[in-house]
């Protein structure tokens, strides 16, 4: 089973899901909003130059991940303080 890296920022209430190699550092060429209405908020899926989906970033992730999830992630905004 894969890790996934998950990081999240409760100030700005923004969750990512790396999916690429931890060890890489593949750049975004391609981002892709979902349906705002479809999705019921902001997800973006961002893809790398090979058409990979590389991340997904997840607006108001509070409404849309779970709270364990979003406990068990990479907290961002406590870095910042």
């Amino acid at each position: 089973m894969a890790d996934v890296r998950i990081t999240y920022d409760q100030k700005a209430n923004a969750a990512y899901v790396y999916l690429s190699d931890p060890h890489a550092h593949p750049k975004v060429a391609r981002m892709y909003p979902c349906d705002p209405v479809e999705v019921g908020g902001m997800i973006n899926l961002d893809f790398d130059e090979n058409g990979c989906l590389i991340g997904i970033e997840v607006l108001a992730a509070n409404s849309k991940l779970p709270q364990y999830v979003l406990d068990a992630a990479e907290r961002r905004d406590v870095e910042d303080a």
